[in-house]
């Protein structure tokens, strides 16, 4: 007789519940005492889930039912998702392919001079210019060049797009109190949610040999510090600046491109920075929906049991992230003696 028999009885609901369904799968538990010939001994009052509650009225759904649900639910709506995201996803596929082409296919003689290149007018730091180069050049030395552009293409396409879309997005959140309250919650769930739950409803709904699987993923993950930082910038603006430039007859525009941005510069700046962090740090377990680079070496290293694989790319990850924090924080930090100067 199961716990709550009685309860149901209370409140006169045993007709409407039925007979207990004597057909659905006995747990370890059951089965054990039921080989053992002893009846299956509880908790003195377990907790009133599904499946406990459905032991005494089978009208009441079993957890599996509320999964099962979800799941069909999901499987009903892909038509619809998938036409409706297909043509607008589609472009973000050409451009992880264009860039992991166009990476892949410059000489190395050309490309790592170009990133040292990069590294000095976005730094105007030796040292750290000096670090890009050797970092590089190591990763070459033990045959993890190719791999590690093929990451950093990914990094290109999933930072950019993040801040092109959350830049806009934290000046509208900085505008509308009503904007930033909707908003906001909706940052909270992506910031919280596990970096493998991005990838379920993604690998339901888009083959895993299209590029835009892991780029979705990468960028719903990456973009929410470019979004917060952006909405605190701007809103961190001394108002009497802003009074400054109403007096001055600023229009909205002007005020927003004149004065709020460059003065919320660090701290968008510094939000680009965790976005760049962030994506590099998706790549890795985007590596299980076939992102290349990489993360694959460490896959790889992890189900063959190869040790010295995974660590050589795990050290080659902290190269690369290392050399992009470098780089991006000595740029912020340009930034803020520009703005002091002025």
């Amino acid at each position: 007789m199961a716990f709550y028999d009685k309860l149901f009885s209370a409140l006169g609901l045993s007709e409407w519940c039925g007979t207990s369904d004597d057909k659905a799968p006995l747990s370890l538990a059951d089965l054990a005492a039921q080989a053992g010939g002893e009846e299956a001994s509880g908790p003195l009052m377990p907790i009133p889930s599904f499946d406990n509650l459905h032991e005494s009225c089978n009208r009441i759904w079993q957890s599996r039912d509320v999964t099962n649900g979800i799941e069909e639910g999901f499987l009903a709506a892909k038509p619809v998702l998938k036409t409706v995201l297909d043509p607008i996803t589609q472009p973000l596929s050409w451009m992880l392919d264009g860039a992991l082409w166009l990476f892949e296919a410059m000489p190395w003689f050309i490309m790592v001079p170009l990133l040292v290149a990069i590294s000095w007018y976005a730094s105007r730091s030796r040292p750290v210019t000096i670090f890009v180069a050797v970092s590089i050049m190591l990763l070459a030395v033990v045959d993890h060049y190719d791999v590690a552009m093929q990451t950093l293409s990914i990094i290109f396409v999933c930072t950019t797009i993040s801040v092109l879309f959350g830049v806009p997005i934290g000046i509208a959140m900085s505008k509308s109190d009503r904007l930033q309250k909707s908003v906001v919650p909706l940052l909270d769930l992506l910031q919280t949610l596990p970096t493998f739950v991005y990838l379920i409803p993604l690998i339901f709904l888009f083959s895993v040999t299209e590029s835009k699987l892991y780029g979705i993923a990468i960028i719903l993950y990456a973009i929410v510090p470019v979004i917060r930082l952006t909405d605190l910038g701007i809103r961190l603006v001394d108002q009497d600046v802003i009074e400054a430039a109403n007096a001055f007859g600023m229009n909205d525009r002007q005020k927003l491109m004149r004065v709020q941005l460059p003065l919320a510069l660090p701290n968008i700046m510094a939000g680009i920075n965790q976005t760049i962090m962030m994506s590099l740090a998706m790549v890795v377990i985007a590596s299980l929906v076939s992102a290349p680079g990489l993360g694959v070496n460490v896959l790889r290293g992890i189900r063959n049991l190869e040790l010295g694989v995974g660590i050589v790319a795990g050290i080659g990850i902290v190269l690369l992230a290392v050399i992009l924090d470098r780089v991006s924080k000595a740029a912020l930090t340009r930034v803020d003696k520009t703005q002091v100067k002025h």
